[in-house]
């Protein structure tokens, strides 16, 4: 491919999704300038002046291709010649079925890498706008990461704002856990809104359970039956769920991250550090709900909301958490109704900077009002490490084919990097950020075991993106 020599990209950020950019660009012979406000200016979270620094775990998470999304993207990832996938496994240290890496010299390598390739021209400042000089007359790509610059979060909000109202970019996660919908017992669970009935008679330790067949249970499909699954909760229920919640591990905050929460993202754990009944009088209010096993208000509900329109995936309404995943796992299971869900996506809470994406992006990660500047990370709203070098790789893949007159279809959604991809753009009340995994991708035509369902997913997947890398001539 022939080389171009005049840098037509400016890409802001030197972590893992500006370092995959600049690199997929440089391999399609683009010459690119990369902005690092390292070591002028660190955030708080970093301490080295290297590259693709791991500011939180060293752990690219599962490798497992046919029972975890983000394995199946690794292995797309390896097919598209991520320099991440390239490096970590150079860098790797023992795991089990995970990529770890030692940190320092991942760091170092990816570095060396960027530094060493003549297209790339690595400049150690900071971008405080937009609008600075340096970027005039090129395509820009912002891979700021989750700590982005107050100044440069400013002015990416004034890019996206309406006329007259100031855009709010989003500095906390609150994200809940979500389940498979058909993990969910419904002969104890049901389907129905707040208020959705007459008022039910107060609970009552006493009441008896109605004898209803599960024949006669709610339909968790019907359209017509509320927006939300309910799981209710007697007093000894609520009790046990709480006291597990309260002793529960927790995940401890980072120096950048101290125990300052506002009260929309609180973490469950944290309400119920102020009382026993304060979940009960917040997320786990049961005002406006009748039990259909008592015919009466339960002690304690939690609300289940549909995560995607197909309504294959539920989200735990109010359940962001700062619980460790293991301790998730076994919390939540406390729920009645919940004992043998599967776990799509665990909770979390922690400081980000991200847009709403489906509001303001393009299908190429542009920004609507400004078509020459696109995202790339987890500023655009993907989660993690892997998912962040996955995002900055496809952009400089799509910026290369177009810089070379192509004009790339966009990934199956049946693939890790398509669903991820369509996580973006599809449509959402609230959008929060999210890794890869399989609730993301349509179901299967045909319904499989629950053993089967990840791996029959993963070969479809691999399928469509084999023939996807066949078509786009990559």
């Amino acid at each position: 491919m022939d080389t171009i020599s005049t840098p037509a990209f400016a890409i802001i950020g030197g972590g893992l999704a500006g370092c995959e950019c600049a690199l997929a660009l440089a391999r399609a012979g683009l010459p690119c300038e990369l902005y690092e406000q390292k070591p002028e200016v660190f955030s708080p979270a970093h301490v080295s002046p290297l590259l693709g620094e791991l500011v939180c775990s060293n752990s690219f998470r599962s490798n497992d291709a046919q029972g975890s999304g983000v394995g199946l993207l690794k292995q797309e990832m390896r097919k598209l010649g991520s320099a991440t996938m390239t490096v970590a496994e150079r860098c790797s240290v023992p795991a089990g079925k995970a990529l770890a890496v030692d940190r320092s010299l991942f760091s170092q390598a990816l570095t060396r890498l960027v530094e060493e390739e003549p297209l790339i021209t690595l400049i150690r400042r900071q971008i405080p706008s937009l609008d600075d000089p340096a970027l005039e007359g090129k395509t820009v790509i912002v891979a700021a990461g989750p700590l982005v610059s107050e100044n440069l979060a400013s002015s990416l909000a004034d890019a996206i704002s309406s006329e007259g109202e100031k855009t709010r970019l989003y500095f906390y996660d609150a994200i809940a856990p979500i389940v498979r919908a058909d993990s969910v017992d419904m002969t104890i669970a049901f389907r129905g809104s707040r208020y959705g009935n007459d008022a039910p008679p107060p609970y009552s330790d006493d009441a008896p359970f109605l004898e209803k067949p599960m024949e006669t249970m709610v339909d968790p499909n019907a359209a017509d039956n509320g927006d939300y699954l309910n799981c209710p909760m007697t007093r000894a229920e609520y009790t046990a769920f709480y006291e597990a919640l309260r002793d529960a591990e927790r995940v401890p905050a980072h120096d950048f991250e101290k125990e300052i929460h506002f009260e929309g993202c609180m973490p469950i754990e944290a309400l119920a550090d102020r009382g026993e009944r304060t979940l009960t009088f917040g997320p786990l209010k049961p005002v406006g709900f009748t039990d259909p096993r008592t015919g009466r208000r339960p002690y304690a509900l939690l609300q289940l909301r549909a995560e995607n329109a197909e309504r294959t995936s539920f989200n735990l309404v109010g359940c962001q958490t700062k619980m460790t995943y293991g301790a998730q796992d076994r919390v939540f299971r406390l729920v009645p109704g919940l004992a043998h869900a599967e776990f799509l996506r665990f909770g979390s809470v922690h400081r980000n900077t991200y847009v709403n994406a489906p509001e303001c992006l393009n299908p190429d990660l542009s920004l609507k009002k400004r078509p020459n500047v696109h995202l790339a990370g987890q500023i655009t709203g993907v989660e993690g490490y892997v998912e962040s070098a996955a995002c900055g790789l496809w952009l400089g893949i799509l910026l290369a084919a177009r810089a070379h007159g192509k004009e790339l279809p966009l990934p199956p959604q049946t693939t890790a990097l398509g669903a991820l991809m369509h996580h973006l753009r599809a449509p959402a009340k609230q959008f929060t950020p999210s890794n890869v995994h399989f609730g993301l991708m349509p179901e299967l035509e045909e319904r499989a075991k629950k053993k089967a369902r990840k791996t029959e997913m993963a070969d479809r997947g691999r399928v469509d993106f084999d023939a996807w890398l066949s078509e786009a001539g990559l």
